[in-house]
């Protein structure tokens, strides 16, 4: 299946444009940058194209080309809309590596559009969420009438400079969960719990992650909360950002924010994402108060990000892909990230 990588001069689009090559794939770059797409093309030895989403003529016409686009280039809170309405346009399939609700909740959306067009809609190809997606589903599996789902993750490593800059915008927005089926606005560290995931007990606080949208699409499972390790110190500092959120909203506190992270963060280097890892922990229960849990241990998330998003590349190329919007375990079941080396899933 012939296909464009958006955004390949970026970090994360740079590493799966790097692992495609080295699997004898010759996908297409893109970006809106001439000179950052060129020159990791030249490098790679691999066709480019340059043109901002705005330019939907150009943009139309590098769809045209290819089967499917792996859009990575964020915040796709900006990004995604375009990309898509121009992948139903041109009828190509549509995969990104968001994490963010709302990116997932506007792929939803376009459900009939995407069957209309005869392609898939399918967010969150990465770390987030093809890890957490999978392991909800084997939950799901475990506890079928289950009413309440929680997933909790933590990284050795760092983070890039696109995820700093999405973490950035959401600053003053608060968090998110699932109640009764529908999306609800609560305050950043609106839960808090220990865990134990790496041997060690430590805390974890309540965020917006994806799964609050995708879990819900691939269980059915309306009480959903997402927690993420965080430090005390922290901890401390989300709170103290609740109380001022209006401020974190504000246009020239955002600029500042964001170049100061265009500065200062690159994302985690070559040796950080060979040996770290990444640590999962899901939990169901049912209205009789019955409980299902197990424990996910994958590798490092921009690597997995890398190794998945071409997986499910290669599976699309092998079978004809489902039509409309879906999840990574709606299409290829809980036991996809499995077959990614170095997984392994226990029961609690």
């Amino acid at each position: 299946m012939k296909f464009l990588i958006y955004g390949a001069y970026g970090y994360t689009g740079q590493l799966i444009s790097k692992l495609a090559k080295a699997k004898g794939l010759t996908p297409v770059l893109a970006g809106r940058d001439k000179e950052r797409t060129k020159a990791l093309a030249n490098e790679l030895a691999l066709p480019y194209r340059y043109f901002d989403l705005s330019q939907t003529e150009k943009l139309h016409e590098a769809l045209s080309e290819v089967e499917l686009v792996l859009h990575c280039a964020g915040p796709f809170s900006e990004t995604a809309k375009l990309m898509m309405n121009a992948c139903l346009a041109t009828k190509t399939h549509y995969l990104d590596i968001t994490g963010e609700i709302e990116v997932f909740e506007l792929g939803a959306s376009l459900d009939q559009a995407a069957k209309d067009a005869g392609i898939m809609i399918m967010s969150g190809v990465g770390f987030d969420v093809v890890p957490s997606d999978c392991l909800a589903s084997y939950l799901k599996s475990q506890l079928p009438n289950a009413t309440h789902l929680e997933l909790a993750f933590m990284s050795e490593s760092s983070t890039s400079r696109g995820t700093a800059l999405t973490m950035t915008q959401g600053i003053g927005k608060g968090g998110a969960i699932r109640k009764d089926s529908k999306i609800i606005s609560v305050p950043h560290v609106y839960a808090s719990r220990l865990l134990n995931l790496d041997g060690k007990e430590k805390n974890f606080v309540s965020i917006p992650w994806g799964d609050v949208s995708t879990a819900y699409r691939s269980t059915g499972i309306p009480n959903i909360m997402v927690y993420t390790a965080m430090h005390p110190g922290q901890v401390k500092k989300m709170k103290t950002a609740q109380k001022w959120s209006w401020l974190f909203n504000l246009g020239f506190v955002q600029n500042y924010l964001q170049k100061k992270v265009k500065k200062t963060v690159t994302g985690p280097s070559e040796k950080m994402r060979e040996e770290s890892k990444c640590y999962l922990w899901g939990e169901v229960k049912n209205a009789k108060g019955e409980s299902k849990s197990a424990k996910l241990s994958t590798p490092e998330g921009y690597k997995l990000t890398s190794i998945a998003s071409l997986m499910i590349i290669d599976k699309m190329s092998q079978a004809l892909p489902n039509t409309g919007y879906q999840t990574p375990s709606l299409v290829y079941g809980s036991d996809l990230i499995l077959e990614i080396e170095n997984t392994k899933r226990e029961d609690i």
